[in-house]
């Protein structure tokens, strides 16, 4: 198995090396009462890449200058970067073709925020397209945090406001993860968590009346954020550690792959009688100098796949 890159094992100051991916969309209410419109929104997913912690926002849409706000809010809280890692654009969860092209680093949006990064001293570094296993921090963050939020809030529509205010709270569930054990003493129930990293000691929330098993028609609307919330730790805390599968390693090298080798241009659009040959031009080593990224070329053009 190979070892983990070095910004997951340096120890470092939490969010000193950030990823960052994008969820969603979702449908905030533009206006409270009856009558009110909708419009689509993302969730901005920063994760520390060395003490696991995650920090939640919300985007307002796709354009630069909402991902730089975002971005803005989010050093204000947590300082400055050194750096960031993010997809290609094209392995966006959740995302459209046009917050696809907000990451390329072709396209003017990309390079609007690309400049305006580098003005911030902070290095971006995006990861091969279609490989999404070469993000799997935040993918995993995503996932952990997506799928039990969309089950709480079903058909609900929030506000800017409401949708900040649960996704600070479900960000402190996510904090509130154990990581570790803090002894070997069977006794001593106390872990390691990413809350500790950012406050010195575990998230915490103010005692309140669990509202998980109220009828929805008797809350208000910030009852409601409560039992979102309430519920939210209810379905997490009990299937997230199911999630904790251990993994087999890989205990015999394998045979890297070579220039001039002929295969297959994987495409998840198409079916596999549909894939195109293709020839190794080009490797591309890590810093350990294992190949895990290589340019291929096909008849009609060239790409970079893992």
């Amino acid at each position: 198995m190979g070892d983990l890159p070095p910004p997951r094992v340096t120890p470092s100051r939490p969010f000193l090396n950030t990823g960052i991916d994008y969820a969603g969309p979702v449908w905030l209410r533009t206006s409270k009462g009856r009558g009110h419109h909708a419009a689509k929104a993302f969730i901005t997913v920063f994760i520390c890449l060395s003490s696991r912690a995650v920090h939640l926002d919300v985007a307002s849409d796709y354009s630069a200058e909402a991902f730089l706000a975002a971005l803005r809010r989010f050093v204000a809280r947590r300082g400055l970067c050194r750096a960031l890692y993010s997809d290609c654009g094209t392995n966006f969860v959740g995302a459209d073709a046009q917050l696809k092209a907000l990451f390329s680093a072709s396209d003017q949006e990309g390079r609007r925020i690309a400049a305006r990064v580098a003005e911030e001293s902070i290095q971006w570094h995006f990861n091969p397209p279609a490989a999404p296993n070469f993000g799997g921090i935040w993918e995993a963050a995503v996932k952990s945090m997506k799928l039990h939020l969309r089950r709480v809030i079903g058909e609900t529509k929030l506000t800017y406001e409401e949708m900040a205010t649960v996704l600070a709270q479900v960000e402190a569930c996510l904090n509130s993860r154990p990581l570790q054990a803090l002894s070997d003493d069977p006794e001593d129930l106390a872990a390691l968590k990413p809350g500790h990293f950012l406050i010195g000691s575990a998230l915490k929330a103010v005692p309140e009346p669990s509202l998980a098993e109220e009828s929805t028609s008797r809350l208000s609307r910030w009852q409601l954020l409560q039992r979102i919330r309430d519920q939210f730790w209810d379905r997490w805390s009990k299937e997230y550690l199911h999630t904790l599968a251990h993994r087999p390693k890989w205990v015999k090298a394998s045979e890297e792959i070579q220039v001039g080798r002929l295969c297959l241009l994987r495409s998840e659009t198409t079916p596999p009688t549909k894939w195109p040959l293709a020839r190794v031009e080009e490797l591309h080593p890590g810093g350990d100098g294992h190949v895990r990224v290589v340019s291929v070329r096909t008849t009609t053009s060239r790409f970079t796949r893992p």
